[in-house]
């Protein structure tokens, strides 16, 4: 009689492209959302939660950076009796789920609309060093106003939130341009109803951050050699046809006023380029008269990373603060949020016109920034620890337990195998624990209970003299009656603020490319 084959063990590995988030990882993500959510709430906007599913045709072709219809986006099809089930994808960003809701509830809804949305997003790309294919955005949209107001306080409203969450002003720069000035640039240039070049222009103006100037003029005119020694072929524009597209990129001043009349320049009588400028001059007024100026917000034509999704004013946000990279050099940590005016998303579900603007946060990428500057801790604190010493006095220990969770103190009972204490302190220890709580059957007799300060202890025991280590002992005997104010006590000279349940706060677009 044959064998039966056993079944293969399934390997034990994250999928490829994602990963997995632990304690500290989770507790600071959710810290996070709740810091932002709170500055959109108190900007007016309300929490939308939409499906992480939806139909492919309704996410439609909007995902940066790809050319082919449903290309990145994790598809499959429903399953039905004729085999003719609608495409289902997992979504790619919060934006196109936000169109498809305001087109399906419009009769319901106010308008102007304004929502916030936190969540996963998921992206079927290629991974890379920091790249994953499921990623967090948080986002804030006005949708139905055309009013630049509506821009002007998407920018605000990140440089508050930025600021909110841990980087200071001086630490980070919102960057505002606008889609119609490169569009009367293209207009000037006669590239309009040059669908080929005209996108062949749009995808080398994105490059600028990488190229600059230089590499830009060839890109555009007959092409350049990359750092890699292979040669990139160039739009075949002549210089004179490509200076328009310098001077729109060359054209940021200080002056607000002078990078707003260079722009003028660039345009020359395009009228949707002399729109755009003015809608840029508007929303400068708007900041200014609330006290964002360009330490805060600024003009600057050379945002240019999602031009192609974009209709009106497009944003950036950029950490302008040094870091070291992996061979120590410097470089400055870059942009961590963008968004902008895309007046055509609903348009495709309802056949009228529709005005939005939106601005999204790449949380993690925030989250790496803060931890780069030191500004949160890599570790979280861990829960009190009551351990057991007598296991037929579980319910002793889990009442010591309740009384520390009623008092707002995170808490639990060791519940491995209490047989060996020390293996109990291990434990705590790697649980980050701040205090370790211990009554055995003598200290239940006299009505105490011995309160052990980890943290202390751990100081003490890494560079204290014996006669330091006795004058401050960490481990203290206390009647039981005084167990919850003792800990709380220790906590406290811990220089921890007390491990208490956060209050529930109202929790809540699109990072280019």
């Amino acid at each position: 009689m044959a064998k039966t084959k056993k079944q293969p063990r399934p390997k034990a590995e994250t999928p490829k492209g994602f990963r997995d988030y632990f304690g500290s990882d989770v507790s600071e993500r959710a810290e996070m959302l709740g810091t932002i959510a709170a500055v959109y709430h108190r900007y007016g906007f309300d929490a939308l939660e939409s499906s992480a599913v939806e139909t492919v045709e309704a996410l439609g072709k909007f995902l940066p950076d790809v050319d082919r219809p449903n290309e990145g986006v994790f598809a499959w099809q429903e399953a039905d009796e004729d085999g003719r089930g609608d495409w289902l994808a997992l979504r790619y960003d919060l934006t196109a789920p936000l169109a498809r809701v305001y087109a399906q509830y419009r009769n319901d809804l106010p308008t102007p609309y304004r929502r916030y949305a936190m969540g996963p997003v998921w992206r079927n790309e290629k991974p890379g060093p920091g790249r994953y294919r499921q990623f967090y955005q948080c986002d804030a949209d006005t949708v139905g106003t055309a009013s630049m107001a509506a821009d002007a306080e998407i920018c605000a409203m990140l440089s508050d939130t930025l600021e909110e969450v841990g980087i200071p002003r001086g630490d980070y720069l919102v960057r505002v341009n606008n889609r119609k000035v490169l569009n009367g640039v293209l207009e000037t240039m006669g590239l309009v109803e040059d669908v080929a070049r005209r996108d062949a222009v749009l995808r080398t103006v994105d490059k600028f951050d990488k190229v600059g100037e230089g590499g830009v003029k060839e890109l555009l005119t007959k092409g350049r050699l990359d750092a890699s020694g292979a040669y990139i072929d160039g739009v075949g524009l002549s210089e004179d046809q490509a200076a328009p597209v310098l001077a729109f990129l060359t054209s940021k001043d200080d002056d607000a006023a002078i990078t707003l009349n260079n722009l003028r320049a660039a345009v020359g009588g395009s009228q949707s380029g002399l729109e755009g400028v003015a809608e840029l001059e508007q929303i400068a007024d708007l900041l200014s008269a609330q006290g964002y100026g360009p330490d805060r917000v600024e003009i600057d034509p050379s945002v240019v990373r999602g031009l192609g999704y974009y209709t009106g004013p497009v944003f950036e946000a950029e950490l302008t603060f040094d870091i070291l990279d992996e061979k120590g050099r410097k470089r400055q940590f870059g942009s961590v949020a963008g968004g902008g005016r895309y007046d055509d998303l609903v348009k495709r579900f309802t056949g009228q016109a529709v005005p939005a603007t939106g601005v999204s946060i790449g949380v993690d990428r925030l989250l790496a920034a803060l931890r780069e500057k030191g500004r949160i801790s890599s570790t979280s604190a861990g829960p009190v620890v009551v351990t057991v010493m007598d296991r037929d006095r579980m319910a002793d220990y889990q009442a010591m337990v309740g009384e520390l969770r009623q008092a707002g103190i995170r808490a639990e009972v060791y519940l491995g195998n209490p047989k060996n204490f020390g293996n109990q302190l291990k434990y705590a220890d790697r649980r980050a624990s701040p205090v370790a709580i211990i009554e055995g059957g003598e200290e239940k007799d006299r009505g105490v209970v011995q309160i052990k300060d980890l943290i202390l202890g751990a100081k003490i025991a890494e560079n204290a003299t014996l006669e330091e280590w006795k004058s401050r002992p960490s481990q203290f005997e206390v009647p039981r009656a005084e167990l919850v104010a003792k800990v709380q006590e220790i906590l406290d000279g811990q220089g921890e603020c007390p491990i208490r349940h956060r209050s529930n706060q109202p929790s809540g677009r699109r990072l280019p490319g």
